[in-house]
Formats: C-alpha cells, structure tokens, sequence
C-alpha cells in the first residue's frame, strides 16, 4: 500500500484486486499486517517485489530478485513477473547470475567486462549456462 499512500492515491477497486492477487501469489497473504522485522530476508525481498510491481510501472528494474528466495519461492517470482511482463505489459529489466532465472526472459544479453557480448532470444538454463562457461573459457 506504501506506493499508493506516497503518492496521495487511494485504491480503486481494480488496483486493490491487484494488490491481493500480489500478496497471494508471493505467499504474502497472511503476512499482510505483521511488520518487516517480523518477516524473513526471502519474505522481505517478495514484499519488495509487491511493492514494485503494485502500481503497474511500465519499466521495473530488477536486481537479483530472487537471490534470497529458497527454490520455491524463487519459481514463484520469476512467473509473476512473466505474468506482469506478457498480461500487463510491462517492462522487466533484470540482471541476474541464475541460468534458471534469465531462462524466463524473452531476450538475454550477455555482459562481460562491462560490455554487451551476446544479445539472444529466450534460451534453456542449460543453453545460458552453456554460453556463460564458453564465456570464461574463451578468456
């Protein structure tokens, strides 16, 4: 809600059904009163998400985010901001070190030494890890 009440806007009904439909599929439902102390790293991590992904941005940028997040957890992330990226249209920029996690993007680029060395449509975890460890052979 902290988005919403920062910018003086109060929820309509749609936005507030979108709201829930975070809290649910982050697992974050029946956390929705207690406060950040009281929720773990992985769990604080997916309020984050919520709270980015709340007022439907046109571009989210995202850094590892899943990289507190047990398998599960991380799965269930990584489809939400599929559905956000393919339902609503948004933007998803994510920089991310997991094959597993850059397999849900529609287009991967490869930066090394802070250069973009490989632009791909969506791959395979393995074919991602495959192209990470040619990377470093090649070095």
């Amino acid at each position: 809600m902290l988005p919403f009440e920062l910018a003086g806007r109060r929820l309509g009904a749609e936005e507030r059904a979108w709201v829930d439909t975070l809290m649910r599929s982050l697992g974050l439902a029946d956390r929705a009163t207690h406060r950040p102390g009281e929720l773990s790293g992985g769990q604080q991590q997916r309020v984050a998400i919520a709270r980015a992904l709340a007022s439907r941005p046109q571009i989210l940028v995202a850094d590892e985010p899943t990289g507190n997040m047990d398998t599960h957890s991380s799965r269930e992330v990584l489809a939400l901001l599929r559905t956000a990226s393919r339902e609503y249209h948004q933007t998803i920029a994510m920089v991310s070190h997991d094959p597993v996690a850059a397999s849900y993007a529609d287009r991967i680029l490869v930066i090394a030494d802070g250069r973009i060395v490989g632009d791909h449509p969506s791959l395979t975890p393995q074919q991602i890890a495959d192209l990470l460890i040619s990377l470093e052979v090649a070095r």
